[in-house]
């Protein structure tokens, strides 16, 4: 058996593995791995979202440790390499023989030796330690800040795309975010001065403080008892918490320079067409690599090098030409796209450029002198073209670029019809559209079949519905059933029960199931479907086992088995005596609290026999059930408007409440978010929100389809200076079509996109009643305003629906002892391991525990 290593264990050292596996199905090589890091390796290029909820779990790569001939060493790095005996030396003192070597070492954060970069304020944004320490210097700025200093601030040098994730994990983290850029505009290497303009308003917009143009002088540590003084040039300083160095990499080819290995002029190793280094035993993939003088620092042309090392490894001849260094990104919720020859450095190329600051969107196509080519371009704050053009560059323009870059217009953007076969669908894996095409015709007529034929997909994703309109387009009918119980969508099951009266899920899969007693798909999307019919209280009868864990007991489970209780605070206006009552709550039941980003109070650690005690004491002081557990209605969020804010131009907040009771248990495929914003300043960010409203002087501007998560949407305009009357009609409109059409747990934003003609079609459905439904679709909407009751006081006066909330069916008063909690900050954490037992009925329902009783000395701490 031939011997491999691999130096590296990041993305491309991981990709490298799997193609070899795929090329090698003999297991004629043994392949040792070494990794630097004590964790194996994960997605780098998704590790923001480490600050926005994921796990290392949800980051990590497939495991390969599995294969039988893949030895994979942590936390043991090369140390050195002998290319004349073939072996290699690692810091665990072992010495390793190769038939082949692979450098896969990646790059390291190049921080600029200015003045105190060296300071323990400063940090790298690199690898999952490097987000563990800022992770813990934000917490010690946070709980170390004085009333008289403002919010704790943190400065990112660089704005490039790294820097602004950057960024944006320091507003996850709750500290005030700058970002200093050099040149003149944010991420000069993937967009122009125009497109820069508007990258850098719409950033600003997010709350994060832009400085462009600016030079970093020093970092000094100051005696005012701030963290660091950050200059900038002569005059400007900022006073930071934490700074973050984001600036650039630089290749790591330190063993291959002690090997002797040829280097290229701007430093990585010097590799030919094939990956190999000047030595013929040895290849170079990925960061640390120099092919024809360049340094990619893009995942996808390290992806293609390790294609052509294993495919040369399997005695292939594949080669490496360069690759697609296209990018589509969407950063603290804007979306920015750069392909091909996006600056126009061709000679005699032409800018198309559609540049609508107030429609929030800037757009450019570089073509060919006698504009027939499609070169390039520049997308930003729409990036909806980036799927049908990226491929298109090189290729003859199928159309008027202007109509290319407006796909608003009727005929606008690029059908797959237009692309021709050799065009890349997917640039992270090299994936043409004819490959695509012959998997189809070979039988792969699924999202999940192509992906796994051909590996489209399943990079970053953004080509994936490009794959499902190729299939489309193939003639490949797909499938809509919502499961295997059912061949029916979600909007057809809707239609079913409008037209048949049903009333009951075991009506419905009786009379138009495919048999068995239904699944934890389509118990709870009926649920939610007979719920926003009016189908009575969603614990009553049959209801009940349909629901999943949170419905089951009107609740969010938490990560410990406790539960979170919020109620409803409409348009975030409460009485000071409503707020002694939620105090007097958490303190009695030993809770911990906190104001959410939806302008309410959430309680989190309680045991679920606790539920109805909470309850009834918020109950009797006025409040109801806010739905945070549920696919209805979450929030309205409002400013403050009229009522104090000099800029206000419409009453906010009676807007803001007047909607959230309006609108509240409104069951739907989804969560729902709205806000209502005052004035053009939008304090309260109405355009995050599946439905924003917007105050103009001539009434409200409507805005649909935005969300947060992981991934973002801003709302677009839907119908501008409304009286509140029509306001209200449309949204009515708006949210029960939502409601009967959109696929299980569909957002708003990505039903729109789903949605043949988009936004046109949905405007005008809601406003010019194209399909002339708006009748019966307000009519709806006044039934569920007519009908609804608050969900928690039907609890607390049925004793059938009490019975439920028990930790144990057999002892209902014994908390769960294996639940503990610590203190922070000064409130009550989980602490200890956690063990999850099993629940009362029904039986598919994830496990609930609990802790002391608070009101028994409360939580131990």
């Amino acid at each position: 058996m031939r011997q491999l290593v691999v130096i590296g264990n990041g993305m491309v050292g991981h990709r490298l593995v799997e193609a070899v596996l795929d090329r090698d199905p003999e297991g004629t090589w043994q392949i040792t791995v070494l990794g630097e890091e004590t964790r194996p390796a994960y997605d780098r290029v998704a590790l923001s979202s480490y600050f926005d909820g994921a796990t290392e779990t949800d980051l990590a790569m497939p495991d390969l440790s599995n294969a039988p001939n893949v030895e994979l060493r942590l936390g043991e790095r090369a140390t050195g390499i002998d290319p004349a005996t073939s072996t290699l030396t690692t810091s665990t003192g072992a010495t390793l023989s190769y038939d082949a070597l692979v450098l896969a070492t990646g790059s390291y954060p190049f921080v600029p030796p200015v003045p105190g970069h060296d300071l323990d304020t400063c940090h790298v944004y690199r690898t999952i330690e490097d987000l563990d320490t800022i992770r813990a210097a934000a917490h010690s700025a946070r709980a170390g800040a004085a009333a008289d200093q403002g919010p704790p601030t943190g400065v990112v040098i660089g704005g490039g795309l790294l820097g602004l994730e950057a960024a944006n994990a320091l507003r996850l983290l709750d500290l005030e975010a700058h970002v200093v850029e050099m040149a003149p505009w944010l991420m000069p290497r993937q967009v122009d001065e125009g497109g820069g303009a508007l990258l850098g308003q719409l950033i600003e917009e997010t709350g994060v403080r832009v400085h462009t143009g600016a030079a970093l002088r020093a970092i000094e540590t100051p005696d005012n008892g701030r963290t660091a003084h950050v200059h900038l040039g002569e005059d400007t300083r900022i006073d930071a918490d934490i700074v973050v160095f984001s600036v650039g990499i630089r290749p790591r080819d330190e063993l291959a320079r002690q090997a002797g290995l040829d280097m290229g002029p701007g430093g990585g190793v010097a590799i030919d067409a094939s990956c190999r280094t000047s030595d013929p035993a040895i290849y170079a993939v990925g960061e640390c690599a120099s092919a024809n003088g360049t340094v990619y620092g893009l995942l996808a042309p390290g992806n293609a090098m390790a294609e052509v090392v294993a495919d040369q490894l399997a005695a292939g001849d594949a080669t490496f030409t360069g690759a697609d260094t296209s990018t589509k990104l969407k950063l603290l919720g804007v979306d920015v796209a750069s392909f091909g020859d996006c600056h126009a450095h061709t000679p005699g190329a032409l800018e198309v450029v559609l540049n609508d600051p107030p429609g929030r969107r800037y757009a450019k196509l570089v073509v060919s002198d006698d504009a027939s080519t499609l070169l390039g371009g520049i997308l930003v704050g729409d990036a909806t073209a980036y799927a049908g053009l990226r491929p298109l560059v090189g290729h003859q323009l199928p159309g008027d670029p202007l109509e290319l870059i407006a796909p608003a217009r009727e005929g606008g953007g690029v059908g797959v019809d237009a692309l021709p076969d050799e065009a890349q669908v997917c640039s992270c894996h090299a994936v043409a559209k004819g490959t695509i095409r012959t998997a189809i015709t070979e039988g792969h007529t699924d999202v999940g079949a192509l992906k796994a034929c051909t590996k489209a997909g399943t990079g970053c994703g953004s080509c994936v519905p490009m794959l499902k309109n190729l299939l489309s387009s193939a003639g490949v009918e797909q499938s809509n059933a919502l499961c295997e119980h059912f061949t029916h969508s979600r909007a057809e099951l809707v239609e079913i029960i409008l037209s048949t009266g049903t009333t009951t899920f075991s009506e419905l899969i009786a009379k138009h199931g495919t048999g068995g007693r239904g699944c934890d798909i389509c118990k709870p999307a009926v649920a939610s479907i007979l719920a926003s019919l009016d189908g009575g209280h969603i614990l009553e009868g049959e209801q009940a086992s349909l629901q999943d864990t949170n419905d089951h007991f009107l609740a969010n489970l938490q990560r410990n088995g406790t539960y979170s209780v919020v109620p409803r605070i409409p348009g975030g206006e409460i009485t000071p005596d409503k707020l002694i009552v939620i105090g007097e709550v958490a303190r009695d039941f030993g809770l911990y609290t906190k104001i959410t980003g939806g302008q309410r109070i959430d309680l989190f650690g309680a045991r679920v026999e606790q539920l109805p005690d909470i309850w009834s004491r918020l109950v009797e002081a006025g409040f109801e059930s806010g739905h945070a557990y549920g696919k209805a209605l979450r929030t309205v969020k409002s400013c403050v408007g009229t009522t104090w804010c000099r800029y206000g131009v419409q009453d906010s907040v009676a807007m803001a409440i007047e909607l959230e009771l309006r609108y509240r248990g409104l069951r739907s495929p989804h969560k729902l978010k709205s806000a209502v914003s005052g004035c053009a300043r939008e304090c309260a960010e109405a355009r995050g929100k599946d439905f924003g409203i917007i105050a103009t002087e001539n009434g409200w501007n409507l805005y649909v389809g935005g969300n947060g998560g992981f991934t973002p949407r801003h709302a677009q305009l839907l119908a501008s200076d409304l009286d509140s009357a029509t306001l209200i009609r449309y949204i009515d409109r708006f949210l029960m079509f939502y409601t009967r059409t959109a696929d299980r747990l569909q957002r708003t934003a990505a039903w729109i996109e789903a949605m043949e003609g988009g936004l046109e079609h949905l405007r005008s459905v809601i406003v010019d009643d194209s399909l002339g439904i708006a009748a019966d679709l307000e009519a709806a909407m006044q039934r569920h305003v007519a009908n609804y009751a608050d969900e928690w006081r039907g609890v607390l006066e049925d004793p059938d629906k009490l019975a439920r909330f028990v930790s144990f069916a057999n002892a209902p008063e014994t908390p769960d002892p294996t639940i503990t909690f610590a203190t922070e900050r000064d409130q009550p954490v989980p602490a200890g391991p956690v063990t999850l037992g099993m629940p009362t009925p029904p039986s598919t329902t994830p496990a609930t525990t609990g802790a002391a009783p608070a009101h028994q000395g409360g939580p131990t701490q």
